[in-house]
């Protein structure tokens, strides 16, 4: 697991500098007022050989050392992102873009810790928790990462009445129906929360989780998707199906490991008959 995201890492990194290369308004949407184009190429070494490189010799070749030099790499460019948005007031999408690539790194070096049961037994404390999840990370990834990306782009503005936005906002609507829905079914039957650090204690096999393995992932990507759709927003839609190769690539494998080592065989028989994205309409789907 852990070669493939230093992989995918390493791959973007790349990716990321030919867009600003080769687009001006793709540069333009990560630059910070008041600092020179030519201080922000200064990175581009650094960036390369010390984060792009030593990811890539990472995917191949296993060694903890890598693992704290990257991590660390991200920390300190994470710290200069924080500070000259702090001077500058602008720069939020290439701070936002450092504070997402240090969590990645932590969760690397340390995926067992992004995994707890949630010690609360009523099922009264596990619900405000739930609700108190959901109004901070749909705040976060469904408002506040959304306006950032149409701001940094220079879209920001309401949605038109055309075909788009109206089928991106009946989404919408369906996919957060699937997400509160497979939250209170985390929560009554599962008694725990969907966040990982919060999460169940007994293996959820009911409700939207009969018919497929992730329906919060499933409604977090639509999600996602669906405010693309409504924005007219092409940013917007690379940000939700990037969440979704990520999710699926790297946090997916260390959850599936977790719930198989605290549930053992019945969760692989789960596993087995329940598919991942595609919903799974079987009578005998538990």
């Amino acid at each position: 697991m852990k070669g493939t995201a230093y992989l995918i890492q390493a791959a973007l990194i790349a990716v990321w500098w030919v867009g600003l290369a080769w687009s001006p308004s793709f540069f333009e949407a990560f630059q910070f007022t008041g600092i020179s184009s030519t201080a922000f190429w200064a990175f581009f070494g650094p960036d390369i050989l010390v984060i792009a490189g030593l990811s890539l010799v990472r995917a191949y070749r296993e060694d903890r050392t890598l693992e704290w030099i990257v991590l660390g790499a991200f920390a300190y460019a994470a710290l200069y992102c924080c500070n000259a948005t702090a001077l500058t007031n602008s720069g939020y999408l290439p701070t936002g873009l450092m504070i997402l690539g240090l969590c990645y790194n932590a969760f690397l070096c340390f995926p067992n810790a992004a995994f707890r049961a949630s010690s609360a037994r009523h099922t009264a404390a596990n619900a405000s928790k739930t609700l108190l999840q959901i109004l901070c990370i749909w705040t976060l990834t469904l408002v506040v990462v959304p306006y950032i990306l149409l701001d940094a782009f220079g879209a920001v503005g309401p949605p038109t009445m055309s075909a788009g936005p109206v089928v991106g906002a009946g989404l919408f609507l369906a996919f957060s129906l699937l997400g509160l829905t497979s939250a209170f079914f985390l929560v009554r039957d599962g008694n725990g929360t969907p966040l990982p650090l919060d999460q169940t204690n007994a293996l959820v096999m009911s409700g939207p989780y009969r018919y497929v393995c992730n329906p919060m992932a499933v409604a977090g990507i639509g999600q996602g998707i669906s405010i693309a759709l409504i924005f007219q927003s092409t940013p917007i839609l690379v940000y939700s199906l990037l969440g979704a190769g990520l999710w699926h690539c790297v946090v997916r494998p260390v959850e599936e490991r977790d719930l198989a080592g605290r549930f053992g065989d019945a969760y692989l028989d789960y596993r087995q008959s329940v598919s991942c994205w595609i919903p799974t309409f079987r009578r005998d789907a538990k």
